[in-house]
């Protein structure tokens, strides 16, 4: 007997449907075929042993199972439930009328209990668009599928609720969600605040220009000065997550295992961090069996890169091109993958291997011991990085002031007006916010008249500012503008852009 079961298989960040074909026939054996994957290939010990703990069995007839398309292959143990059904269907001993209804899936124990899987979200919105009236699945992963409208979506914790539903018409609890309610009640769910930094003005007037422009960000500065606390508060001042956003960036997680079984829907942006001993492959995506990165979990979030020099030269190198193009391929001999990657960088680092300014009587590192830390940054790289600012260390009287600071809620505000002003302009072209402009993007947008011209001029003159400087201060210098409402950029908007490209004067590449 023939019986077909649905799954489905994770590709990049999107799912593509599985049809499991069963068959019994005349005969012994049991063949599994479609390009399956060690795990899935070892999940006949595991049905086999469950059915026996359950009173089923495996017959000794020729089992095959066939995981249709053939050419695309198959990873995890995530088909357990999926074959172990097809299996009692095809071998008569449940009875299920409507199986071809509802993608099924999930591992299985060796007590028929199930493990949460992988990739759920992507999984239940290729359902909803093959058009299955709904999904089983572990009962952990619920409320990370029920995000998608107008799909049943039912948890089960062990195989027999499954048989129970099919051969005993035994209903499932359906698990319902209120994605817009739940999106809108956590929204502002952020755990750290600007207004518990103390002082840093000028490192807090930069993180506001970089949020509102979407600019790339170093902070500059020695220890303990504030660089990783001002970093981890950026978040709470970019823009709130759209629907579409959020969905987006769920759907990463969620095929990299990263939801867990209470949350669902990510409600704030991203904030990755990973450690200096990161590998490339780790840090952009891959592998054998390919997953997204740390840059595509920062997916329309913050990656932020502590000590960057610290870093190795070639994972700090890999990075040029998604900040670039804003997605990662990852190219095999018989596949590629897309992982989108549009991340907002912040990136940290001492000012020398001592950790201390140039002119900062606790300096003792030497000029050529501060030029080899320097090049451990690429002019490539950096030529990504909008902006530079120094962070100098706080004083003790700005430490004991009770005084609280400006709110990250009152800097989103004028972020959001800043967004929304961009948002306007670059409404018909393919970019959105003023980091993004190419060439042809500044020389519309950024005009200056004589007297933010030769102020420019003098600075590049005076500061020994590199080539790659002048459209980044004209990009920044529009974002400034537009925070103050302004239409034309004005000499004091150049003025203050300039002071955003420390590593580019003479003092650090001396």
């Amino acid at each position: 007997m023939l019986v077909k079961v649905y799954g489905s298989a994770i590709h990049g960040v999107s799912a593509q449907c599985i049809t499991v074909e069963v068959n019994i026939d005349k005969g012994v054996g049991y063949h599994l075929v479609g390009l399956p994957d060690n795990a899935i290939k070892e999940s006949s010990h595991r049905i086999s042993t469950v059915l026996k703990n359950l009173g089923y069995k495996i017959m000794g007839r020729k089992i095959i199972i066939n995981m249709a398309p053939a050419d695309l292959r198959k990873e995890g143990a995530a088909y357990d439930l999926t074959i172990a059904m097809g299996i009692l269907v095809a071998s008569n001993q449940i009875s299920a009328r409507n199986l071809d209804q509802y993608i099924i899936m999930g591992e299985l124990s060796l007590d028929g209990s199930l493990q949460p899987i992988k990739g759920i979200l992507p999984i239940a919105i290729k359902a909803r668009e093959d058009g299955f009236k709904g999904i089983i699945l572990p009962a952990q992963n619920t409320r990370e599928a029920a995000i998608v409208n107008d799909l049943e979506v039912y948890g089960v914790s062990n195989i027999t609720e499954v048989i129970d539903f099919f051969d005993k018409g035994i209903s499932l609890s359906r698990t319902e969600f209120d994605t817009r309610a739940e999106f809108q009640n956590r929204i502002e769910d952020f755990p750290f605040d600007f207004n518990e930094v103390k002082g840093q003005d000028t490192a807090k007037r930069a993180l506001e220009i970089a949020a509102a422009g979407g600019h790339n960000i170093i902070l500059i500065g020695p220890p303990g000065s504030g660089k990783t606390m001002l970093a981890k508060r950026v978040p709470s001042i970019l823009p709130p997550l759209s629907i579409r956003e959020a969905l987006e960036t769920t759907k990463i997680h969620s095929v990299a295992g990263k939801i867990g079984a209470e949350s669902s829907l990510l409600t704030v942006r991203p904030f990755r961090s990973p450690h200096h001993t990161i590998s490339d492959v780790a840090l952009v995506g891959g592998g054998s069996y390919p997953q997204p990165g740390e840059i595509s979990l920062a997916h329309n979030g913050v990656l932020f890169l502590d000590e960057m020099p610290e870093f190795k030269r070639t994972v700090l190198e890999v990075m040029r091109q998604p900040l670039e193009d804003r997605e990662v391929t990852i190219s095999r001999a018989k596949f590629n993958v897309v992982y989108p990657a549009s991340f907002m960088l912040v990136a940290s680092m001492n000012p020398s291997p001592s950790g201390y300014f140039p002119d900062d009587p606790n300096n003792t590192s030497t000029s050529f011991e501060m030029q080899r830390y320097m090049n451990k940054l690429s002019g490539p790289l950096l030529d990504r990085i909008d902006i530079h600012i120094e962070v100098n260390k706080v004083e003790f009287e700005q430490l004991s002031d009770k005084k609280k600071g400006e709110s990250s809620k009152q800097i989103r505000e004028r972020v959001v007006k800043a967004r929304a002003i961009q948002n306007l302009r670059y409404e018909k072209s393919a970019i959105h916010y003023n980091a993004q402009m190419g060439p042809k993007e500044i020389e519309r947008y950024c005009e200056l008249d004589e007297v933010a011209l030769q102020l420019l001029k003098t600075a590049m003159e005076k500061l020994n500012l590199s080539a790659r400087a002048y459209d980044r201060i004209l990009k920044v210098a529009r974002t400034i503008a537009d925070l103050e409402n302004e239409k034309n950029i004005a000499p004091v908007h150049i003025s203050e852009a300039i002071q955003y490209r420390s590593l580019d004067r003479e003092f650090w590449n001396a």
